[in-house]
Protein backbone atom coordinates (compact mmCIF):
# COMPACT_ATOMS: atom_id res chain seq x y z
CA UNK A 1 0.00 0.00 0.00
CA UNK A 2 1.43 3.51 -0.48
CA UNK A 3 2.05 6.02 1.83
CA UNK A 4 -0.45 8.11 0.00
CA UNK A 5 -3.11 5.93 0.13
CA UNK A 6 -2.18 4.48 3.74
CA UNK A 7 -2.74 8.16 4.73
CA UNK A 8 -5.96 8.37 2.98
CA UNK A 9 -7.46 4.92 4.92
CA UNK A 10 -5.69 6.15 8.11
CA UNK A 11 -7.49 9.61 8.09
CA UNK A 12 -10.44 7.91 6.93
CA UNK A 13 -10.91 5.30 10.47
CA UNK A 14 -9.38 8.33 12.50
CA UNK A 15 -12.01 10.64 12.02
CA UNK A 16 -14.54 8.01 12.34
CA UNK A 17 -12.95 6.53 15.46
CA UNK A 18 -12.49 10.00 17.51
CA UNK A 19 -16.66 9.92 17.81
CA UNK A 20 -16.08 6.85 20.07
CA UNK A 21 -12.21 6.93 21.88
CA UNK A 22 -11.30 7.81 24.89
CA UNK A 23 -8.06 6.91 26.82
CA UNK A 24 -6.73 4.07 25.43
CA UNK A 25 -3.40 1.59 25.43
CA UNK A 26 -0.92 0.95 22.52
CA UNK A 27 -2.72 -2.49 22.57
CA UNK A 28 -6.42 -0.84 21.77
CA UNK A 29 -8.31 -1.52 25.29
CA UNK A 30 -9.96 1.35 26.95
CA UNK A 31 -8.12 2.68 29.84
CA UNK A 32 -11.66 3.06 32.61
CA UNK A 33 -9.46 5.86 34.61
CA UNK A 34 -10.85 9.04 33.16
CA UNK A 35 -8.54 12.17 32.68
CA UNK A 36 -9.74 15.37 34.09
CA UNK A 37 -10.41 18.13 31.61
CA UNK A 38 -10.04 21.82 32.55
CA UNK A 39 -13.39 23.73 31.93
CA UNK A 40 -11.22 26.58 30.28
CA UNK A 41 -8.08 26.82 28.31
CA UNK A 42 -5.23 27.89 30.32
CA UNK A 43 -4.17 31.42 30.36
CA UNK A 44 -1.37 32.35 28.03
CA UNK A 45 -0.05 35.61 30.10
CA UNK A 46 3.61 36.08 29.72
CA UNK A 47 4.74 34.83 33.52
CA UNK A 48 8.27 35.38 35.04
CA UNK A 49 11.37 33.87 33.52
CA UNK A 50 14.88 32.90 34.57
CA UNK A 51 18.05 34.63 33.58
CA UNK A 52 17.97 35.36 29.76
CA UNK A 53 20.44 33.66 27.55
CA UNK A 54 21.25 34.19 23.99
CA UNK A 55 18.66 33.74 21.28
CA UNK A 56 18.48 31.24 18.45
CA UNK A 57 18.98 33.03 14.93
CA UNK A 58 14.96 34.14 14.06
CA UNK A 59 13.98 33.90 17.88
CA UNK A 60 13.53 36.88 19.80
CA UNK A 61 14.91 37.11 23.70
CA UNK A 62 11.30 36.98 25.21
CA UNK A 63 11.09 34.02 23.71
CA UNK A 64 14.22 32.31 24.14
CA UNK A 65 13.77 32.58 28.09
CA UNK A 66 10.75 30.90 27.79
CA UNK A 67 12.39 27.93 25.52
CA UNK A 68 15.23 27.63 28.51
CA UNK A 69 15.25 23.89 29.97
CA UNK A 70 17.49 21.88 32.12
CA UNK A 71 20.65 21.20 30.75
CA UNK A 72 20.84 17.81 29.92
CA UNK A 73 24.15 15.75 31.94
CA UNK A 74 27.90 15.80 30.97
CA UNK A 75 27.26 11.74 30.51
CA UNK A 76 24.08 10.50 29.86
CA UNK A 77 23.60 6.76 32.23
CA UNK A 78 23.90 3.47 29.94
CA UNK A 79 20.28 1.86 29.00
CA UNK A 80 19.21 -0.57 31.49
CA UNK A 81 21.24 1.00 34.26
CA UNK A 82 19.49 4.47 35.58
CA UNK A 83 21.01 6.21 38.36
CA UNK A 84 19.45 4.45 41.51
CA UNK A 85 16.49 6.61 42.90
CA UNK A 86 16.00 8.69 39.90
CA UNK A 87 12.64 9.19 37.60
CA UNK A 88 13.98 7.15 35.00
CA UNK A 89 15.26 4.39 37.09
CA UNK A 90 11.80 4.34 38.52
CA UNK A 91 11.01 3.74 34.99
CA UNK A 92 12.88 1.25 34.18
CA UNK A 93 11.99 -0.87 37.37
CA UNK A 94 8.04 -0.27 36.24
CA UNK A 95 9.04 -1.76 33.15
CA UNK A 96 7.46 0.99 30.34
CA UNK A 97 7.65 4.77 29.89
CA UNK A 98 3.88 5.74 30.50
CA UNK A 99 3.29 8.64 27.31
CA UNK A 100 0.19 10.94 26.85
CA UNK A 101 0.00 10.84 22.77
CA UNK A 102 -2.53 11.97 20.12
CA UNK A 103 -4.03 8.77 17.98
CA UNK A 104 -5.25 10.92 15.21
CA UNK A 105 -3.13 13.85 14.71
CA UNK A 106 -1.78 12.31 11.00
CA UNK A 107 1.98 12.66 10.55
CA UNK A 108 2.60 13.52 14.16
CA UNK A 109 0.60 10.88 16.39
CA UNK A 110 -2.13 8.36 14.47
CA UNK A 111 -3.44 4.93 14.90
CA UNK A 112 -1.86 3.32 11.61
CA UNK A 113 -5.05 0.97 10.44
CA UNK A 114 -2.68 -1.74 9.27
CA UNK A 115 -0.78 -2.48 12.27
CA UNK A 116 -2.72 -0.82 15.17
CA UNK A 117 -0.15 0.68 16.53
CA UNK A 118 0.46 4.42 16.92
CA UNK A 119 2.93 6.45 15.22
CA UNK A 120 4.65 9.96 13.82
CA UNK A 121 6.90 11.95 14.24
CA UNK A 122 5.93 12.42 18.28
CA UNK A 123 6.25 9.14 18.35
CA UNK A 124 9.30 8.39 17.14
CA UNK A 125 10.63 10.95 19.79
CA UNK A 126 9.42 8.59 22.92
CA UNK A 127 11.24 5.99 20.99
CA UNK A 128 14.19 7.32 21.76
CA UNK A 129 13.74 7.90 25.23
CA UNK A 130 12.48 3.75 25.60
CA UNK A 131 15.76 3.06 23.92
CA UNK A 132 17.92 5.18 26.08
CA UNK A 133 16.61 3.84 29.34
CA UNK A 134 15.52 0.38 28.36
CA UNK A 135 17.75 -0.57 25.10
CA UNK A 136 14.48 -1.09 23.59
CA UNK A 137 12.94 1.56 21.85
CA UNK A 138 9.40 -0.53 22.21
CA UNK A 139 8.37 -0.12 26.16
CA UNK A 140 6.08 2.76 25.73
CA UNK A 141 2.49 2.73 27.46
CA UNK A 142 0.98 5.61 25.13
CA UNK A 143 -2.14 6.65 26.11
CA UNK A 144 -4.12 8.84 24.47
CA UNK A 145 -5.28 12.06 25.23
CA UNK A 146 -6.89 15.40 24.17
CA UNK A 147 -5.24 18.39 24.33
CA UNK A 148 -6.81 19.93 27.48
CA UNK A 149 -6.00 16.86 29.22
CA UNK A 150 -2.10 17.22 28.83
CA UNK A 151 -1.06 19.10 31.54
CA UNK A 152 -3.22 17.36 34.20
CA UNK A 153 -2.31 14.08 33.06
CA UNK A 154 1.36 14.90 34.22
CA UNK A 155 0.18 16.92 37.04
CA UNK A 156 -1.23 14.03 38.42
CA UNK A 157 1.06 11.82 37.38
CA UNK A 158 -1.34 9.63 35.03
CA UNK A 159 1.80 9.87 32.59
CA UNK A 160 5.39 10.69 32.80
CA UNK A 161 6.05 12.44 29.52
CA UNK A 162 3.33 14.18 26.80
CA UNK A 163 4.48 14.24 23.38
CA UNK A 164 1.71 15.78 21.80
CA UNK A 165 2.62 18.83 19.49
CA UNK A 166 3.01 21.03 22.99
CA UNK A 167 3.97 24.45 22.65
CA UNK A 168 6.13 25.32 24.76
CA UNK A 169 5.09 28.34 26.86
CA UNK A 170 5.90 30.93 29.76
CA UNK A 171 2.35 29.86 31.29
CA UNK A 172 2.89 26.21 30.89
CA UNK A 173 6.45 26.45 32.74
CA UNK A 174 4.34 27.12 35.43
CA UNK A 175 2.91 24.15 35.40
CA UNK A 176 4.60 21.41 33.73
CA UNK A 177 8.50 21.29 32.72
CA UNK A 178 9.28 21.13 29.39
CA UNK A 179 12.44 19.71 27.20
CA UNK A 180 13.97 21.60 24.99
CA UNK A 181 12.73 22.04 21.73
CA UNK A 182 12.65 19.80 19.39
CA UNK A 183 10.30 20.64 16.31
CA UNK A 184 9.40 24.58 15.36
CA UNK A 185 6.07 24.72 13.88
CA UNK A 186 3.81 27.77 12.93
CA UNK A 187 0.07 28.32 13.20
CA UNK A 188 -1.92 28.44 9.61
CA UNK A 189 -5.50 28.25 8.15
CA UNK A 190 -7.39 25.19 6.43
CA UNK A 191 -10.43 25.76 4.22
CA UNK A 192 -12.42 24.21 1.22
CA UNK A 193 -10.36 24.12 -2.13
CA UNK A 194 -11.16 26.95 -4.06
CA UNK A 195 -12.79 28.76 -0.84
CA UNK A 196 -13.19 32.48 -1.48
CA UNK A 197 -13.62 35.39 0.84
CA UNK A 198 -16.95 37.77 0.61
CA UNK A 199 -15.83 39.56 -2.53
CA UNK A 200 -15.01 36.40 -4.38
CA UNK A 201 -11.26 36.78 -4.12
CA UNK A 202 -8.87 33.92 -2.74
CA UNK A 203 -8.49 33.07 1.00
CA UNK A 204 -4.78 34.59 1.58
CA UNK A 205 -4.76 34.27 5.55
CA UNK A 206 -7.36 33.53 8.79
CA UNK A 207 -8.05 37.83 8.34
CA UNK A 208 -10.41 36.75 5.19
CA UNK A 209 -12.49 34.61 7.54
CA UNK A 210 -14.02 37.40 9.35
CA UNK A 211 -17.90 36.44 9.96
CA UNK A 212 -17.19 33.03 9.97
CA UNK A 213 -17.02 30.25 12.21
CA UNK A 214 -13.44 28.44 12.78
CA UNK A 215 -12.29 25.87 14.71
CA UNK A 216 -9.32 24.54 16.78
CA UNK A 217 -8.74 22.33 20.16
CA UNK A 218 -10.03 23.13 23.35
CA UNK A 219 -7.02 23.86 25.42
CA UNK A 220 -4.73 24.74 22.70
CA UNK A 221 -2.47 28.10 21.73
CA UNK A 222 -4.32 27.90 18.41
CA UNK A 223 -7.65 28.49 20.15
CA UNK A 224 -6.06 31.08 22.53
CA UNK A 225 -4.60 33.05 19.02
CA UNK A 226 -7.96 32.07 17.38
CA UNK A 227 -10.04 34.18 20.02
CA UNK A 228 -7.80 36.94 19.36
CA UNK A 229 -9.31 37.34 16.07
CA UNK A 230 -12.63 38.96 17.65
CA UNK A 231 -14.83 38.97 13.95
CA UNK A 232 -14.21 35.42 13.40
CA UNK A 233 -16.45 33.08 15.55
CA UNK A 234 -14.16 30.68 17.39
CA UNK A 235 -15.48 26.78 18.29
CA UNK A 236 -13.77 24.53 20.02
CA UNK A 237 -13.51 20.61 19.83
CA UNK A 238 -11.63 18.09 21.89
CA UNK A 239 -9.09 17.21 18.98
CA UNK A 240 -8.17 18.56 15.35
CA UNK A 241 -9.64 15.54 13.95
CA UNK A 242 -12.61 16.87 16.50
CA UNK A 243 -12.41 19.77 14.37
CA UNK A 244 -12.53 17.98 11.57
CA UNK A 245 -15.85 16.38 11.98
CA UNK A 246 -17.49 20.15 12.48
CA UNK A 247 -15.61 21.39 9.15
CA UNK A 248 -17.27 18.17 6.75
CA UNK A 249 -20.41 18.21 8.61
CA UNK A 250 -20.29 21.83 7.50
CA UNK A 251 -20.64 23.36 10.88
CA UNK A 252 -17.12 25.51 10.69
CA UNK A 253 -15.80 26.96 7.78
CA UNK A 254 -12.32 26.20 8.40
CA UNK A 255 -9.47 24.92 11.16
CA UNK A 256 -6.91 26.95 12.44
CA UNK A 257 -3.64 25.06 13.91
CA UNK A 258 -0.01 23.96 13.53
CA UNK A 259 0.90 23.28 9.81
CA UNK A 260 1.97 20.05 11.02
CA UNK A 261 -1.73 19.18 12.22
CA UNK A 262 -2.80 20.64 9.11
CA UNK A 263 -0.84 19.00 6.85
CA UNK A 264 -2.33 15.54 8.28
CA UNK A 265 -5.57 16.76 8.10
CA UNK A 266 -5.67 17.90 4.58
CA UNK A 267 -3.92 14.75 3.89
CA UNK A 268 -7.33 12.94 4.48
CA UNK A 269 -9.56 15.38 2.94
CA UNK A 270 -9.24 15.85 -0.82
CA UNK A 271 -11.50 18.62 -0.56
CA UNK A 272 -9.47 20.63 2.22
CA UNK A 273 -6.76 22.97 1.63
CA UNK A 274 -4.09 24.10 3.97
CA UNK A 275 -3.51 28.02 2.79
CA UNK A 276 -0.21 28.85 1.61
CA UNK A 277 0.58 31.73 3.84
CA UNK A 278 3.20 32.20 6.08
CA UNK A 279 2.60 31.20 9.69
CA UNK A 280 1.50 33.70 11.89
CA UNK A 281 2.60 32.37 15.08
CA UNK A 282 5.75 30.27 16.37
CA UNK A 283 4.90 27.24 17.80
CA UNK A 284 8.10 25.67 19.30
CA UNK A 285 7.38 22.38 20.64
CA UNK A 286 8.44 20.41 23.79
CA UNK A 287 8.19 17.19 25.23
CA UNK A 288 5.92 17.49 28.64
CA UNK A 289 7.13 16.60 31.82
CA UNK A 290 5.81 16.56 35.48
CA UNK A 291 7.63 19.64 37.10
CA UNK A 292 9.61 17.85 40.02
CA UNK A 293 11.16 15.41 37.80
CA UNK A 294 14.16 17.68 36.86
CA UNK A 295 16.27 14.85 36.44
CA UNK A 296 14.24 13.27 33.96
CA UNK A 297 14.22 16.59 31.73
CA UNK A 298 18.06 16.46 32.05
CA UNK A 299 17.76 13.20 30.70
CA UNK A 300 15.64 13.87 27.84
CA UNK A 301 17.36 16.53 27.22
CA UNK A 302 20.79 14.27 26.81
CA UNK A 303 18.59 12.05 24.32
CA UNK A 304 17.27 14.62 21.83
CA UNK A 305 20.99 15.83 21.73
CA UNK A 306 21.78 12.57 20.96
CA UNK A 307 18.94 11.87 18.27
CA UNK A 308 19.98 15.07 16.56
CA UNK A 309 23.30 14.47 16.07
CA UNK A 310 23.21 10.53 15.21
CA UNK A 311 20.56 11.16 12.38
CA UNK A 312 17.44 9.82 14.31
CA UNK A 313 15.82 13.22 14.35
CA UNK A 314 15.87 13.61 10.34
CA UNK A 315 15.08 10.17 9.67
CA UNK A 316 11.95 10.90 11.23
CA UNK A 317 11.50 14.08 9.86
CA UNK A 318 12.28 12.61 6.36
CA UNK A 319 10.03 9.77 7.21
CA UNK A 320 6.73 11.33 8.59
CA UNK A 321 6.66 15.06 7.39
CA UNK A 322 9.31 15.62 4.54
CA UNK A 323 6.56 14.89 2.03
CA UNK A 324 4.26 17.57 3.05
CA UNK A 325 6.30 20.37 4.46
CA UNK A 326 9.54 20.02 2.59
CA UNK A 327 13.02 18.88 2.84
CA UNK A 328 14.57 18.65 6.78
CA UNK A 329 15.59 21.63 7.85
CA UNK A 330 18.13 21.66 10.85
CA UNK A 331 16.97 20.71 14.19
CA UNK A 332 16.19 23.21 16.92
CA UNK A 333 19.30 24.52 18.57
CA UNK A 334 18.64 23.91 22.52
CA UNK A 335 18.55 26.47 24.81
CA UNK A 336 19.56 25.61 28.34
CA UNK A 337 20.43 27.61 31.67
CA UNK A 338 17.06 27.29 33.37
CA UNK A 339 17.77 26.59 36.73
CA UNK A 340 15.19 23.99 39.19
Amino acid sequence: MSRHRQRSLLGVLAVAATLAAGACTTAGAYDPTPLHTPSSPAATSASATPTPSPAPSGTDVATANCLQSYAPPAVMPEPARMPAGSTMDTIRKRGRLIAGVSADTLLLGARNPVSGRIEGFDIDMLRGVSQAIFGDPTKIELKVITAAQRLPALQDGTVDIVARNMTITCARWKEIAFSSEYYRSGQKVLVRLGETTDSGGPISGIEDLAGRKVCAPNGSTSMDKLRTFTDIEAVGADTHTGCLVLFQQGAVDGITGDDTVLAGLAAQDPYADVVQAPAFTAEPYGLGVNSESVDFVRFVNGVLEEMKADGRWAKSYNTWLADSLGKAPAPPQPVYGRAP
